[in-house]
């Protein structure tokens, strides 16, 4: 499965990548997404939302309606 890349300057933590790819709405809807452990950074499940991401980093979210997802780049 291919996934957009979004472009990141310096370091980006988890819940803010999620925001920057408009993966989800808002802080609250990645902190819930989180914790209920359905978010995967490189195909393991990531519950910290602080989790600092890495260029190359793929992050999937499984969603009711399929899988949706993008990959870190610099």
């Amino acid at each position: 499965m291919s996934f957009p890349t979004i472009p990141v300057r310096g370091t980006i933590k988890l819940g803010q990548f999620l925001k920057l790819a408009n993966l989800v709405e808002d802080g609250a809807e990645a902190r819930m997404l989180i914790q209920a452990g359905e978010v995967t950074v490189n195909g393991e499940v990531e519950t910290r939302r602080g989790s600092a991401l890495s260029p190359g980093d793929i992050v999937q979210i499984d969603l009711p309606t399929g899988t949706t997802g993008a990959q870190v780049s610099r």
